[in-house]
């Protein structure tokens, strides 16, 4: 489970550090253009950040259906050799996902317009100025199914497993032991999914422009500064070390 938080970790630094910058840049300097060149590597490394981290959302689902379901199997399922495997398969899709899209955006037709309304090269902005719409459509859509639907339906498959075992467990400890270490990694996805959700299913139009900057920040910035909170709340060591940090405080000021 450390090796997968390690690794989201560092999906969440790639997802912050592909836009933010930017953003800092055109608040504090008002220089709100960008090349060609850095739009296009900077929806590069979004749309890494973004495949990577839904992908592996996906494993750490299957992580915790092995745990609770079969944890008498699970260092034999999860051992070191399939943790590199399916960590290593993991990025490498990631990364191939990414280059795959946007090459395709690179190659379609856009309109002599050159501003977008967003304050990063994502793939919704950048179809309000392309004239390929069906090209384009058919190539979210292909998206769509295999990097959001299929690891949905995967995690979506696992938890729907783990809560009919939780429920089959007659002592009550048992239930609240076994839930608690999914907790942490289901309040993940649902704020996950959901802002994604909330950003590309949508219609297009114009009366969603500010919406969608406002969800535009959430599943940039917001999402992968709560993962951490999230995580490190549910973790003992670091709710005592909290306590007595707060103690210490309190009695200094008494």
């Amino acid at each position: 489970m450390y090796i997968l938080l390690c690794n989201l970790s560092s999906v969440d630094l790639i997802f912050n550090s592909s836009t933010l910058p930017k953003l800092m840049d055109i608040l504090l300097s008002g220089n709100d253009s960008i090349s060609f060149i850095q739009c296009f590597t900077q929806l590069y490394c979004y749309m890494f950040a973004a495949s990577t981290e839904d992908i592996l959302l996906s494993l750490m689902a299957y992580d915790r259906y092995v745990a609770v379901c079969k944890p008498l199997h699970y260092n034999l399922i999860m051992n070191k050799k399939n943790y590199v495997l399916l960590l290593l398969g993991t990025w490498i899709s990631g990364c191939a996902n990414s280059l795959f899209l946007t090459l395709s955006i690179y190659h379609l037709d856009l309109c002599p317009s050159n501003k977008i309304q967003h304050f990063f090269c994502d793939i919704k902005a950048l179809e309000k100025i392309t004239c390929s719409h069906t090209q384009f459509y058919t190539l979210l859509y292909i998206e769509s199914v295999v990097l959001g639907l299929f690891p949905f339906l995967l995690s979506l498959t696992s938890y729907v497993k783990i809560i009919l075992i939780i429920v089959g467990i007659k002592s009550t400890g048992g239930r609240r032991k076994a839930f608690s270490t999914c907790t942490s990694h289901l309040a993940v996805l649902i704020i996950f999914y959901g802002v994604a959700l909330c950003m590309y299913v949508k219609p297009p139009s114009g009366h969603y422009e500010k919406e969608d900057l406002v969800f535009s920040i959430m599943y940039t910035a917001v999402t992968p500064m709560l993962n951490p909170l999230i995580y490190t709340l549910r973790n003992k060591e670091v709710k005592a070390a909290l306590s007595r940090i707060f103690r210490i405080n309190q009695t200094k000021k008494y």
